[in-house]
């Protein structure tokens, strides 16, 4: 195939490959928490470690999986997280104290799911001169396919065959299934690290605009944003199932609305990463956190199923663009040879949002009996998240204004 043509197989299997393994760690455990209470008498806190225990894993390994993946073959990374991944989870279906689920999940993440995400990313970015953002958003609707259906199947399974034998179940498929996308991956036949042809403007190299924010400052600046916009986030992902269970719903209906919701987060990935490309990265990423902080504390004055789904399909289409807005930002603002150290130092601050706001979530709750705080707390951080992207945005518009002045 030609490589116009193949950068699309690469998108595809990307997708799917974190549908699969991001959907498992980032909150395939919310609908764990009234199984394990049930067998063990675990309480939510201890269970939503669990799940933390998989994020800051990810967190930690994304930094150094970031700086290999920029020196490695991309293909020998990917089988590797993806081998490590599947092997983890056949373990944890075989676990019976919380000590080995945590430690489980962390290796999961550190040496699995950070193997895959970084790596994926980047090269993705890589493959498109122009017209990233839509590519970028393709693939990371697959981690909000998998963040939907993984819930919902595991449900499903859990009612079926019970916890460990639905875990047992996803270590095999994964196995099976990243191993053989894991061979589809591999580099474009060429990185440019110098100028996009015709251009004139020594700061565009491979598409980025390099001179605007140094790439440990934006690393910094916008990990800081993301670990806000994440803790923000992970609280719906992770506490709307028991949310609604609490309601008196059941557990395969509140797993049906979280897929509803991320099955649209699908869409509007798509199509923030399209937005991104038509008025800029960076003022995406602070329409879509707007459009999550607004919405954040109304999942509490549902409490209907109807009403759930309804409000799924509107919160689920507009917080879809915060994680692409994300990367779209750190595409645009590095060139290919940093790209996945960057990524990584980024994601570092995301994931370990994603758990410090999944664990909160589960304190909170154990400390006041409901969700009122938890939901609170999400949107506060979701407000400090929106004055750092907005910071950044006049930062590099006056100093590309700055810039262009001075030529």
């Amino acid at each position: 195939m030609s490589e116009l043509s193949y950068r699309w197989v690469i998108v595809s299997a990307s997708a799917l490959m974190l549908a699969l393994s991001m959907g498992m760690i980032v909150n395939g455990t919310s609908v764990f928490f009234t199984p394990l209470f049930e067998e063990f008498g675990w309480q939510r806190g201890a269970v939503s470690l669990i799940n933390t225990s998989g994020l800051v894993g990810l967190a930690i390994g994304g930094i150094f999986m970031g700086r290999i993946a920029d020196k490695a073959p991309i293909r020998w990374v990917v089988l590797f997280g993806a081998t490590v991944i599947g092997l983890c989870m056949l373990g944890a279906s075989q676990a019976d104290v919380l000590w080995q689920f945590y430690l489980l999940f962390f290796i999961a993440g550190f040496l699995g799911a950070s193997a895959l995400f970084v790596p994926l990313i980047a090269n993705v970015g890589n493959w498109f001169k122009t017209g990233a953002g839509l590519a970028l958003g393709i693939a990371s609707a697959g981690q909000a396919l998998g963040q939907g259906g993984m819930p919902y199947v595991l449900a499903l399974l859990i009612g079926a065959l019970g916890w460990r034998d639905a875990l047992m179940s996803v270590g095999i498929t994964m196995l099976v299934l990243l191993i053989s996308l894991a061979m589809l991956i591999k580099q474009p036949p060429k990185i440019s690290t110098g100028l996009d042809a015709g251009s004139t403007d020594n700061s565009l190299i491979d598409g980025a605009d390099t001179t605007l924010i140094p790439p440990n400052t934006l690393a910094v600046w916008l990990g800081s944003a993301a670990i806000l916009c994440c803790i923000c986030m992970s609280v719906p992902l992770m506490h709307l199932v028991p949310l609604m269970q609490d309601r008196g719903l059941s557990l395969e209906d509140a797993g049906s609305v979280l897929l509803v919701m991320l099955t649209v987060a699908i869409v509007g990935r798509v199509v923030f990463g399209k937005l991104a490309d038509m008025i800029g990265a960076i003022r995406t990423y602070w329409i879509a956190s707007c459009w999550q902080t607004v919405l954040v504390f109304f999942f509490l004055q549902v409490d209907t199923l109807q009403g759930y789904y309804i409000f799924a399909i509107i919160y689920g289409f507009g917080y879809a663009g915060v994680m692409t807005g994300i990367l779209i930002s750190a595409r645009v603002l590095t060139s290919a040879s940093k790209r996945a150290s960057v990524l990584g130092i980024v994601l570092f601050f995301a994931y370990l949002g994603h758990g410090i706001g999944g664990y909160q979530g589960g304190y909170f709750f154990d400390l006041t009996g409901n969700y009122t705080l938890t939901y609170a707390n999400a949107a506060m951080a979701g407000i400090l998240n929106l004055i750092l992207v907005g910071a950044l945005y006049f930062t590099t518009n006056r100093r590309r204004a700055t810039l262009a002045f001075a030529s």
